[in-house]
């Protein structure tokens, strides 16, 4: 007998797929702030044309601000819904999952936390100091995004390999049992 089983609530589907668009986003745009100046990295101008990635500073900044919102309202958004629904302790998954799941969450706040230090490292003097100062900021931001990066690959991987069924209940909310 064939059986529809609810997985993923609506509003885990929603800030799933939003945090999706608003990492890719949040990605796009940093790389717009991090490749305007050589000093970091020399990039090929045969690649930076193709992109449209060269010199654009402060466009980068404005959209990776403006797009930093939207990521902060969705996480609160999701931690809320993790701490109120219970899901917070991630029962349904495995070791892996729930390690890979709190790291990623830890990763979201951290980043935003560096990226205020760097974005007001005056203003918000103390937050930049705890992190070990604005260059110090400024790495661990790096590395979120680095991690984030490493995640999402990893992640895509295993949902593929999971099957039909695992992705369909993260676009549907459901699954079905045979």
């Amino acid at each position: 007998m064939t059986k529809i089983v609810e997985k993923h609530s609506l509003i885990k589907r929603c800030t799933h797929w939003m945090n999706v668009a608003l990492l890719c986003l949040m990605i796009w745009s940093g790389i717009l702030i991090y490749w305007a100046n050589d000093i970091y990295i020399v990039i090929p101008n045969e690649f930076a044309r193709a992109l449209n990635i060269n010199q654009r500073l402060a466009e980068g900044m404005a959209w990776h601000f403006f797009i930093m919102w939207g990521f902060v309202l969705n996480g609160l958004v999701y931690l809320a819904y993790l701490v109120c629904s219970g899901d917070w302790r991630f029962s349904n998954y495995n070791k892996i999952q729930k390690i890979a799941y709190t790291a990623v969450i830890i990763m979201a706040i951290w980043a935003v936390l560096s990226g205020l230090a760097i974005y007001k490292p005056v203003t918000l003097g103390w937050l930049t100091k705890i992190l070990g100062g604005y260059e110090a900021a400024r790495f661990q931001h790096f590395l979120m995004m680095c991690g984030f990066v490493i995640f999402i690959p990893i992640h895509v991987i295993q949902v593929l390999r999971a099957g039909w069924n695992n992705f369909r209940s993260m676009v549907a909310g459901y699954e079905i049992e045979k």
